[in-house]
């Protein structure tokens, strides 16, 4: 994806910030405590915390956590839901934090959004020696058939190519490395899957799809088609056609020392 691209998906999330803060789903904690387990210490980043998804999580974990975003609207909907965190405007780019400050940097479906050219070094000043980079992932599990055919049917906008376990780990490898081939500044990644899911509904799982960043900068047209799409396919199979079911998922992450 190129930068201005990037950019555009990246910024789309804030004018759907409440459907996002009702839709979107929490992290595996068996998940984060993997991603958290080399940490030197308690004191956690959630960079690009969106609505605080996976802040709910540490939180829950008792972790000591102070959250970054840098969408206003986004911003607004992590202090509703969570008052007692300390959450601060900023970016993968620009941290508002001091040197060495923190002992893990965690990113919940953000790390491919982030510069890493810039972001590098910006999340290697602001961790302690030894810190731990990690970005997590919620994908939908395809080795289910019906999941297998809504990715097929929602299109790569809809569930893309970091979206599936399948494709996932390929996708995400390098997510640490600068695109630009600046010097590296964390080690050898290292990449694990959690079992998760969600109770969903036709409705809901439309819900949640529609806050995707491929879908949010659809031209409307385009978007109603793709989602009517989905809707349609849901209706059509019996695992999701009628009531409550579970959407078969995995928390994947990507894990990394700083050097």
């Amino acid at each position: 994806m190129e930068k201005d691209e990037r950019l555009l998906h990246s910024s789309s999330f804030g004018a759907a910030a409440a459907a996002y803060a009702e839709h979107r789903p929490d992290y595996a904690q068996a998940a984060v405590r993997w991603a958290l387990e080399p940490a030197p210490g308690p004191r956690v980043l959630d960079l690009g915390a969106g609505t605080g998804k996976l802040t709910a999580t540490l939180v829950a974990l008792g972790a000591d956590v102070v959250a970054v975003e840098p969408d206003p609207a986004m911003l607004t909907e992590l202090r509703r839901s969570l008052p007692a965190v300390h959450a601060l405007p900023g970016s993968a780019e620009v941290i508002p934090l001091p040197d060495a400050s923190v002992d893990a940097v965690l990113a919940g479906n953000a790390m491919h959004w982030f510069d890493m050219a810039v972001a590098g070094p910006e999340i290697a000043r602001v961790l302690a020696p030894g810190g731990i980079l990690a970005g997590l992932w919620n994908v939908m599990d395809d080795q289910v058939d019906w999941v297998a055919g809504l990715a097929r049917v929602g299109g790569s906008a809809a569930i893309g190519p970091r979206d599936t376990p399948a494709s996932w780990r390929a996708e995400t490898a390098d997510a640490h490395l600068p695109k630009t081939g600046g010097a590296a500044r964390f080690g050898s990644p290292k990449q694990a899957e959690f079992s998760h899911g969600q109770r969903r509904t036709a409705d809901s799982l439309v819900a949640t799809i529609a806050t995707r960043a491929g879908v949010l900068v659809m031209p409307e047209q385009q978007r109603e088609a793709t989602l009517g799409r989905i809707r349609a396919f849901l209706a059509s199979r019996p695992e999701t056609a009628d009531g409550e079911f579970a959407l078969p998922m995995l928390t994947a992450v990507l894990r990394v020392r700083r050097l």
